[in-house]
């Protein structure tokens, strides 16, 4: 039974990061599947251990080393971004970023031949066969397994802020959906995904993580995709909500702001704080995710204490502000990724929209 242990939330602070993107051709266009960059060849050493598929041979993810310094995130991700797209140039393909590649069509894609992914096809169906997506996920460590819990039941009304900021996955299947974020109702398509509820202490979620395994609705722990988690395995609070970047910048935002987030709630739980968790209906919590999904950066969000509304531009405002940090700001006032896959494609056509989501296309040096 793949569970995790409250004996792994011991370190407070650690960082990383999780990237989920696509293989594809020189032209930018999806794979149909490939092997050769996980199982038949060997990556460079910065990603040896670090790198797998995911449930379609097009989409491959990576995972940077643990590190404790947020302002680290750009070198870190550097590293990573960089032997990736020369590991995939040496094969004959290329990387690209975003929450769903828009001319990725789930019918004509491999699905990846691991048990795991066999298992969840067989036991999901339909809503996992389609799942083309690809987001960004970001860990933080936590000292204490009964802080993670009630971090990350504090962390819930704050995921559609990023959720919001990250919008960049308006086309799926080549069909314009009309949503900022449509990776995010797509993902929602799975069982244990989506807003979580609220959890006591870690007894609960422990009980209800172990009851999930024991059931057989999960094979394993790894299977509750939920927006915001605690990771019993890595002893993290795990934030799974941003949708996949070409920019490296804007994750190094998310990475700044998560940390200071979980630092800022870590000492609100040690002062004894009873936070606002006790008072967000999941229902409200979902609306305000709901709104993230459909406008994006344009997204008016319920307050902390559900009585009143706030724009996401002086929402950002007062989160850079209270926690000290700048990244969200310079997030907000560029256009969002959804915003600028539609401009391109309607002012250059698609095989600019496909160079532009192409990692090896951007600067990396940049970042």
């Amino acid at each position: 039974m793949d569970r995790g242990s409250p004996s792994t939330f011991d370190t407070m602070g650690t960082l990383g990061v999780e990237e989920e993107c696509y293989v594809v051709d020189a032209q930018g266009r999806p794979t149909s599947g490939t092997d050769e960059l996980v199982y038949e060849s060997d990556p460079p050493a910065v990603l040896e251990g670090r790198l797998d598929h995911e449930l379609f041979k097009c989409v491959i993810e990576t995972q940077t080393p643990t590190f404790d310094d947020p302002d680290r995130t750009a070198d870190v991700l550097e590293s990573i971004r960089s032997a990736l797209c020369e590991h995939a140039n040496d094969h004959g393909f290329a990387i690209a970023a975003a929450g769903l590649h828009p001319l990725a069509k789930w019918r004509e894609l491999e699905h990846a031949e691991k048990p795991r992914y066999q298992a969840q096809l067989d036991r999901i169906q339909y809503p996992q066969h389609r799942n083309t997506t690809a987001g960004v996920h970001v860990h933080v460590g936590v000292d204490d397994p009964d802080k993670a819990i009630w971090i990350a039941n504090e962390l819930r009304w704050y995921v559609p802020i990023i959720l919001a900021l990250s919008a960049n996955s308006p086309i799926w299947n080549g069909f314009d959906t009309g949503l900022a974020s449509a990776r995010a109702k797509i993902f929602e398509g799975l069982p244990n995904t989506g807003m979580p509820t609220f959890f006591e202490d870690y007894e609960a979620f422990d009980r209800f993580e172990r009851r999930m395994v024991e059931r057989g609705a999960i094979d394993d722990r790894g299977e509750l995709w939920y927006d915001v988690r605690p990771h019993t395995g890595h002893g993290t609070v795990e934030i799974r909500t941003p949708d996949g970047q070409v920019d490296p910048t804007v994750i190094s935002a998310f990475v700044e702001y998560c940390h200071a987030l979980v630092c800022e709630l870590a000492d609100a739980y040690e002062d004894g704080e009873r936070g606002y968790a006790h008072l967000q209906r999941r229902e409200l919590l979902d609306e305000n995710k709901w709104r993230a999904i459909r406008h994006g950066h344009d997204a008016t969000l319920m307050t902390r204490d559900m009585s009143g509304e706030i724009g996401l531009g002086e929402l950002v405002d007062r989160e850079c502000e209270r926690l000290d940090v700048g990244g969200l700001r310079r997030v907000y006032e560029t256009d969002s990724g959804a915003e600028r896959q539609r401009h391109i494609l309607a002012d250059e056509g698609v095989d600019a929209l496909c160079a532009s989501l192409m990692l090896d296309e951007n600067d990396l040096s940049g970042i």
